[in-house]
């Protein structure tokens, strides 16, 4: 346990700033959804469906590599700098293509050819994209703090200036990309001067073939996940008016529903903000710890405790969802997503199910990690991206948005399960696979009965209060209880 302590404070402090930080960001949400109606604000995710499948291509993978060999300290400097350098060029590069492709580009993401937004789009993604590395480095020293305070700073500078243009000077969409354009940029001036030492480094030309034959797999695996991420509002918008009639009746369009399911999704924001967190604190954390000798059972005690955390958060951002939306943002005088959006609320524990899985896609990457088969990635996500191509044509023409939230929930299953395979093929950690889809099971189980119990006459938030302690208690007991009983019978 006293080993987990390192893993624990460190997700704690990447923790409370991505909780600060997402809180903070999440008030853009009511704000986007109280001014802009469904169908613009369905523009909005489509762009930024685009940011997050360029950005795999932009990164290439080079944050996984720097994290796989930064531990070679005397060399680390070398390696930053040539994995810094590599990506400012290759960056610049791309920005150039995707300037000449923007009359073919533009269309497909609802904007008119020479757009601003298209071009603000190009500079986020430089900037961010040569960010990583720095952030990288944060991260595998450990200054958690700085590396908080930084994510921070970007989500405050991107909030301000988004209520200002919008509020203040009553700007269309494009002050959403204006603010988070500025916010990337002062973010890279800050972290380079952060981060100014390791470029003292020299480049290494052997290093970059060396991390670019670890990191390209990365892309085809960075892809898949996007396409498990973001593709089904492009399946959303491609529905027919025929068919969106017939599932919602009139009055609704295929751009609205994306801008609902858009808006929906950021409601599963509570739970990728726990496997996010964890993340950043697992991946530094198992590469540290992989040549100590109790390490599988040190990892199959984690997976335990974030399989907890888990459920608990999913059972209570499913019971108490209806109380959630409702929430009032004082100053702006809206509810936490705009009633007009409610009508996608289905979706939510759906979409919470499928980060769950994230998370165990997460923890059980470490075996891929360690044995350095990251090819077997880009197998794992390429199949989940097949996954969710085909169950969202098959669904969405019948079941609408549902359709999209269950081809997530079944690919990032399919992908959990694969990682699992093959990691235990490359380094055996006792995880409790059974066990913990058991808890998963028992707070679907829970959340089919609450219906039961509401039209009983109950109260709602009564019920939901109920079946959440309970459900707390006993996922607590069957995370923890193999430790307890382990320690007894010493």
């Amino acid at each position: 346990m006293s080993k987990l302590k390192e893993l624990f404070s460190d997700t704690l402090i990447y923790g409370i700033s991505s909780v600060f930080a997402r809180f903070i960001n999440y008030l853009l949400v009511p704000l986007y959804t109280g001014v802009f109606d469904p169908a613009v604000y369905g523009i909005v995710g489509l762009v930024y469906a685009a940011i997050a499948f360029l950005n795999v291509i932009f990164t290439m993978g080079m944050e996984s590599s720097y994290l796989r060999y930064a531990k070679d300290r005397e060399h680390a400097s070398g390696y930053f700098k040539t994995l810094q350098l590599f990506l400012v060029g290759t960056s610049a590069l791309l920005v150039l293509l995707l300037w000449v492709l923007n009359p073919v580009l533009t269309p497909t993401l609802g904007l008119e050819n020479g757009s601003p937004v298209f071009w603000m789009m190009l500079g986020i993604l430089f900037f961010d994209t040569i960010s990583i590395v720095p952030f990288a480095e944060l991260r595998f020293v450990r200054k958690a703090w700085l590396f908080a305070g930084l994510k921070t700073g970007n989500v405050l500078i991107n909030l301000s200036l988004n209520f200002y243009l919008i509020l203040g000077l009553s700007y269309g969409i494009e002050a959403v990309f204006i603010s988070n354009l500025v916010a990337s940029g002062i973010t890279a001036l800050l972290i380079f001067a952060a981060t100014a030492g390791m470029l003292k480094g020299e480049w290494d030309r052997s290093f970059l073939k060396q991390a670019l034959g670890f990191g390209l797999p990365f892309i085809p695996a960075g892809i898949g996940h996007v396409i498990n991420e973001m593709l089904d509002r492009f399946f959303i918008k491609g529905m027919s008016q025929e068919r969106v009639l017939s599932i919602y009746g009139a009055g609704i369009t295929a751009d609205d529903l994306v801008g609902i399911y858009n808006a929906c999704y950021k409601l599963a924001v509570f739970m990728l903000l726990l496997v996010q967190m964890y993340r950043m604190a697992w991946q530094p954390f198992f590469m540290r710890k992989s040549d100590d000798e109790d390490a599988p059972a040190l990892y199959a005690q984690a997976f335990r405790y974030f399989n907890g955390a888990a459920g608990i958060l999913f059972l209570f951002v499913a019971l108490f969802i209806n109380q959630i939306v409702a929430i009032k943002i004082p100053v702006l005088n809206v509810t936490l997503i705009g009633e007009e959006y409610w009508a996608g609320l289905s979706v939510v524990p759906v979409l919470l199910a499928a980060y769950w899985f994230q998370g165990w896609y997460v923890n059980f990457s470490a075996g891929i990690f360690i044995k350095n088969q990251t090819k077997r990635l880009a197998q794992i996500t390429l199949i989940g991206a097949a996954v969710t191509i085909s169950a969202n044509a098959v669904l969405i023409p019948f079941i609408g948005i549902m359709g999209s939230a269950i081809a997530t929930l079944l690919s990032y299953f399919v992908m959990a399960m694969l990682i699992y395979r093959y990691s235990r093929r490359a380094y055996k950690v006792p995880y409790r696979v059974l066990q913990s889809l058991g808890v998963v099971i028992f707070t679907a189980l829970i959340l089919f009965v609450k219906p039961f119990l509401t039209n009983q006459n109950f109260s709602e938030i009564g019920v939901s209060i109920v079946l959440f302690l309970v459900g707390a208690i006993l996922i607590t007991a069957i995370s923890v209880g193999q430790e307890l009983r382990e320690k007894l019978s010493v």
